[in-house]
């Protein structure tokens, strides 16, 4: 039996400043430059906000531990 089970962290392999995005790009399949461009946009729209919740999900999300 395949275990399907999959962890939300950053990562190590894909990542520009903390791997925030890299690490949600690998845990939703999704291309992680889509998830930055997303990202980038709601930082200067929400004057900021952005910038402070990729900060606090740097510090909560672990990093990954199982670099191939």
């Amino acid at each position: 039996m395949e275990n399907d089970y999959r962890k939300l962290t950053r990562s190590t392999g894909n990542r520009m400043i903390c791997g925030v995005c890299g690490g949600l790009g690998e845990y939703l399949n999704v291309d992680p430059t889509l998830i930055r461009v997303i990202w980038a946009f709601c930082a200067l729209a929400s004057v900021g906000t952005g910038a402070l919740v990729y900060l606090i999900a740097a510090v909560v999300i672990p990093e990954d531990i199982n670099v191939v």
